[in-house]
């Protein structure tokens, strides 16, 4: 079923309200929620609402906390958010490394004591929008075996780097699995085989039954050993650069709470020249012959404006269970 985007958001922005939260930062939860379900990460708008709801009423997440600078160098800042609400606290941590760029040319903003910040394109979209290159990531709780590995001992920690264009920017948007665990649940619930596999089944063999994978924990990272030593390193920058918890200690807590986040923005240099060679880049890997016929290439974020500009238009697409267990908190 399809749900209007601002009724979508008025019924996130109701529920926040009953929950402590002021009605400014109500109506900016509620926007995140909303507009990550319009652009189709339905993992982290309408199905990861509930989950946050449960995450305030648990006290991982505190409605009135507020972010605070304690330290820095030059174009760094490291921060505390406190255990706010981690949509609220990305946002403005990029804001602040934005403004850190327009001064310095480049900006790095690292936090500690957070919290999920749901998607984390909103970051790299709000970045670009800017007309800056962004670049954030995060730790997670352990929920992806090293290479070679049978427990999972590293995050899942997302990746975005964000490039600002004039036909559409550049939004790259990794999870460091092959799939991510919210993207798993999705296919469990729709009773769908993986396109590829995404993980291994209690024979250790590689699969595309999201059931067996979730069920042994054991996601295939991308890139295999790369994706493994890519997630190791994200952790150490986040870790280090924030001063604030680990995998390894968030995973000791037994909840995803208090973790580490980075957030870098860049100012571009001669517009004129860079959007030149963004257009060189962007026309010469769309020329690549497809390997479907009607099938086209594309670049990260362009069909994500695509699935913005329908689900505005024909309304948001939700699943009707959850969003009755919405309409229900």
């Amino acid at each position: 079923m399809r749900i209007p985007f601002e009724k979508l958001k008025a019924e996130f922005y109701q529920v926040l309200t009953g929950l402590d939260f002021t009605n400014d930062k109500a109506e900016r939860c509620a926007t995140v929620f909303a507009e990550n379900s319009r652009d189709g990460v339905y993992t982290h708008g309408l199905n990861r609402f509930p989950v946050f709801v449960q995450h305030v009423k648990d006290g991982l997440v505190i409605p009135a906390a507020e972010p605070v600078k304690e330290g820095g160098l030059g174009a760094i800042e490291q921060w505390n958010g406190n255990f706010g609400p981690g949509m609220l606290n990305a946002g403005l941590c990029m804001g602040r490394a934005i403004e850190l760029a327009r001064d310095n040319g480049i900006g790095c903003v690292a936090i500690k004591n957070t919290n999920h910040w749901m998607r984390g394109g909103t970051y790299g979209w709000q970045a670009a929008e800017a007309g800056y290159i962004g670049i954030c990531f995060t730790n997670t709780i352990a929920n992806l075996p090293p290479w070679g590995g049978l427990e999972p001992r590293l995050g899942n920690n997302p990746l975005v780097i964000a490039v600002p264009r004039k036909g559409g920017h550049v939004v790259l948007d990794m999870a460091i699995s092959q799939y991510a665990v919210g993207k798993l649940k999705q296919y469990q619930d729709n009773g769908e085989e993986l396109p590829l596999p995404g993980g291994y089944d209690s024979a250790g063999n590689l699969s595309t039954d999201a059931t067996a994978i979730l069920q042994t924990e054991r996601l295939l990272p991308v890139g295999f050993w790369k994706g493994s030593g890519l997630s190791l390193v994200l952790d150490l920058l986040a870790t280090v650069l924030s001063g604030g918890n680990s995998t390894a200690r968030i995973t000791a807590s037994g909840k995803e709470a208090g973790i580490s986040q980075v957030f870098i923005s860049i100012k571009p240099n001669n517009i004129t020249q860079t959007d030149a060679l963004i257009e060189e880049i962007i026309n010469y890997t769309k020329i690549s012959t497809p390997e479907q016929e009607g099938t086209t290439i594309s670049y990260p974020g362009e069909n994500t404006l695509k699935t913005r500009a329908r689900n505005l238009k024909e309304g948001v697409l939700v699943d009707e269970k959850i969003w009755n267990t919405v309409l229900g908190l």
